[in-house]
């Protein structure tokens, strides 16, 4: 008995702790050791990829979503690996990843898109998006989204479609006095991507698609847990309602020839674009493409109008300046709309950071956001009305930030806004 006592005990006390290291050791055995086996100089960054499955998230978590210090994460490694490298390996979202943390590693990165070709959330974005295609596909989709919503003479279409919207919400919120900012810009973006794009007018049918990319943006900062109650298997359900809703469209479109003649929206235009052999988009790549480019201008376009409203009312100051010069333009419209050339007149709205390069907002390389310069218009668009028209103030202005999936004050920047 005292034998097969000592027995099991000297086994637990044996396989335990290699049970130990093979779980700790998973994820790195699994992904580092066929690239050593491939090429024993292989150098990779110093880091951990965590536990089996889900790596380093309960660590991310902690600090994103327990702490809401997102910062410490990262000194948590440069603390434990030195910060001298300036990038770092992990395991987040249920995939392999390189955590990067100084401009000049960043810009390489973005500089090598032919070495980066791994895209973490391509079941959501779609195989055909843009993000997710490579070579020629790419090049072609990127001249055709460049030139529709990119050039000059598209810009200053685009400039007269989106400002009625803006001057109308605008006007509505100082009727209701208080708003929630983050609700309110991301009505209004949604409402302008919706014509642009697809040339959705306000109704139920936008009001389904504003629920349904909800659901899928709050996907892409989810573990990939994919059964009925998590936030990734909604997101998959939100993606096939789109597509449906899309596919519609597209359906409709084709059945009146296209519609060229009475839409001219960016749909219209992925269903006419060839390549060198003359063949056009599929309609999956329609389709995916339309998904994706509202999925890359809405949420990111309503975060920094927030933002913008946030750190205005924080900074008197700024918004002095902005209306100063707001104002002299202003003057010289009489009340009608602003145009392009008018906004590349506004030197300190387009302020530049000292050193250019700096802050990557819109990506770099050969996959900058190919529709950077719309971003920056709209952007513009909206400061020049708030700061000619409107004043507002912080309801909460010391209400604590969350940072997933997107980092923003908890009360969605609640403000009382009213006119001058």
């Amino acid at each position: 008995m005292e034998i097969a006592v000592s027995w099991w005990f000297t086994l637990v006390l044996g396989v335990l702790p290699l049970m130990m290291w093979l779980l700790w050791s998973w994820n790195e055995l699994r992904f580092l050791a066929p690239l050593k086996a491939r090429s024993s100089a292989t150098k990779l960054p110093p880091g951990h990829m965590g536990l089996p499955y889900f790596g380093e998230m309960l660590t991310f978590l902690w600090y994103f979503k327990i702490l809401r210090r997102p910062d410490d994460f990262i000194k948590f490694k440069q603390d434990r690996y030195g910060d001298g490298v300036g990038m770092y390996r992990t395991y987040l979202f249920g995939s392999p990843a390189i955590i990067t943390c100084s401009p000049s590693i960043t810009k390489f990165v973005l500089q090598s898109a032919d070495l980066f070709r791994t895209s973490p959330s391509i079941e959501l974005v779609g195989p055909n998006c843009l993000v997710a295609v490579h070579g020629k596909p790419h090049t072609r989709l990127r001249s055709y989204v460049s030139n529709a919503i990119n050039r000059p003479e598209a810009l200053k279409r685009i400039a007269l479609h989106v400002q009625p919207r803006i001057v109308s919400s605008l006007q509505s919120w100082a009727e209701k006095g208080t708003v929630r900012a983050f609700d309110e810009v991301r009505k209004v973006t949604f409402e302008n991507i919706g014509k642009l794009f697809v040339s959705f007018e306000p109704g139920p049918i936008l009001d389904t698609l504003d629920q349904c990319f909800a659901g899928l943006l709050s996907g892409m900062r989810a573990q990939r847990l994919n059964f009925p109650g998590t936030a990734y298997h909604h997101a998959l359900q939100c993606r096939k309602k789109l597509i449906a809703i899309f596919r519609t469209e597209l359906e409709k479109k084709k059945k009146n020839g296209n519609g060229s003649e009475t839409t001219n929206d960016l749909m219209d235009g992925l269903m006419h674009i060839r390549d060198e052999e003359g063949k056009k988009l599929s309609d999956d790549e329609v389709l995916d493409n339309i998904a994706g480019f509202v999925v890359a201008g809405y949420e990111t376009s309503s975060l920094v109008s927030m933002w913008a409203l946030y750190y205005l009312a924080k900074f008197p100051n700024v918004l002095r300046r902005l209306r100063e010069e707001n104002m002299a333009i202003s003057k010289n419209k009489k009340g009608d709309f602003i145009y392009h050339e008018d906004i590349s007149q506004m030197k300190y709205t387009n302020k530049e950071p000292a050193k250019p390069g700096t802050y990557n907002v819109f990506g770099g390389g050969p996959r900058i956001c190919p529709g950077n310069m719309l971003a920056r218009m709209q952007l513009a668009i909206f400061l020049h009305y708030l700061a000619i028209g409107y004043k507002w103030e912080l309801i909460n202005p010391d209400a604590k930030i969350t940072y997933l999936s997107h980092p923003k004050p908890e009360d969605g920047v609640e403000i009382a806004f009213s006119k001058i």
